[in-house]
């Protein structure tokens, strides 16, 4: 199984980024598909998940209005927008597949490598 998180860059705050989630070696549309970030010297935390079918979405309150995620089950893809891109969101942002539709770590057992969003103020 292989997750491929690509997207990420340098932007100014105030802009947007489209971050994408490759999948492959899974029955993709089985999976419930989480974003992830890490901040230096910060712990792992939920922003972002779409369920099975992309009907269902759970976004983090600190970043609710401003991302916004979805899904192409035919491209075994999913998609995660940033707009109004603030300082505090440069992290190291992650995707993660798992049979359970959740917001915590634990609930997803395939994880990509990160993709890094640095943003400028």
């Amino acid at each position: 199984v292989q997750l491929q998180a690509s997207g990420g860059g340098l932007v100014q705050a105030g802009g947007s980024l489209r971050l994408s989630c490759a999948a492959a070696g899974l029955t993709f549309s089985s999976y419930a598909i989480g974003w992830f970030r890490q901040a230096p010297g910060k712990e792992r935390e939920f922003v972002a998940a779409i369920s099975w079918s992309g009907s269902s979405t759970h976004i983090a309150d600190s970043v609710k209005g401003r991302f916004t995620i979805s899904r192409d089950n035919a491209k075994n893809t999913v998609y995660l927008q940033i707009d109004s891109l603030k300082p505090e969101d440069t992290a190291v942002y992650y995707c993660a597949g798992g049979r359970v539709f959740g917001t915590v770590r634990n609930d997803y057992v395939y994880w990509g490598q990160g993709t890094l969003v640095t943003v400028s103020s």
